[in-house]
């Protein structure tokens, strides 16, 4: 049974679609990419997965139980969601603002213990923010801001990781770092990831399947291979590209012809 499970779901936020009629399913540990234009329905169908919204026709399942049906806490011990940018409005700590991700796990009156505090250092040092644990989260560069979010997801202890173009901020080395220990949790702890993103290089290298959106419908899904033609990328974003191999491993990589 897939842990994801799109049926056919639509939603409108005026009277035009915002998502119309898209069907998926992802097995647990995989790698989703979510592909598209602006405008194609890509952060909305992240908000339905993580029940911040709910179809107007159709079914999201989680764990093959409708999103609906689900509490809140239920959702935050389950799934984890990273947004593009959160802004700094309050003076926490940076190690506070991880240590919130531990809140679904405690009771109504219970203290973060011991095993919180270890699961909040260790998220923080596989995302390369520990030495910043007692900086001020608003004091952060938007960067830095990105990997203590990031943080906060994997404090969660989610079985369901997404991210909203969550490597936008990032440096080459910590989106390298990020990416390559997303695979690993996904192979060795059975993490489920959903990653939106303009970069369909960085689609191609990392997710093993890609949904291209295009206004509001589902375009393709599948491999890199199958997703990233050039026919597909002309129709869908209107510009010539070349397709070759990654000499490293490969997989397609896509050139912008300007």
């Amino acid at each position: 049974m897939p842990i994801l499970d799109a049926r056919n779901i639509s939603f409108r936020y005026t009277d035009r679609p915002v998502l119309d009629g898209v069907s998926f399913a992802l097995d647990a540990a995989r790698i989703l990419a979510v592909i598209g234009p602006n405008g194609s329905g890509k952060t909305t169908l992240l908000k339905m997965l993580n029940a911040t919204l709910f179809p107007d026709q159709g079914q999201m399942l989680l764990d093959g139980r409708d999103t609906r049906r689900w509490t809140r806490r239920e959702i935050a011990r389950t799934m984890a969601m990273v947004p593009q940018e959160s802004p700094a409005v309050f003076p926490f700590f940076a190690e506070e603002i991880v240590l919130m991700g531990r809140f679904p796990h405690l009771g109504s009156i219970a203290f973060e213990g011991k095993k919180d505090f270890r699961i909040v250092r260790e998220a923080m040092a596989k995302t390369d923010c520990l030495a910043y644990a007692h900086r001020r989260f608003n004091e952060l560069s938007a960067g830095e801001r990105q990997r203590v979010l990031i943080a906060r997801a994997l404090a969660q202890e989610p079985k369901v990781l997404l991210l909203d173009e969550s490597t936008v901020f990032l440096d080459l080395k910590h989106q390298a770092q990020f990416l390559s220990m997303l695979r690993e949790l996904s192979r060795v702890q059975h993490l489920t990831v959903v990653f939106v993103t303009h970069d369909v290089n960085l689609a191609a290298q990392n997710a093993d399947a890609i949904l291209l959106l295009y206004n509001g419908k589902k375009y393709a899904i599948g491999t890199s291979a199958d997703v990233l033609t050039a026919k597909n990328i002309k129709e869908v974003y209107d510009v010539d590209v070349g397709i070759d191999s990654n000499p490293h491993n490969g997989l397609p990589r896509v050139t912008l012809f300007t």
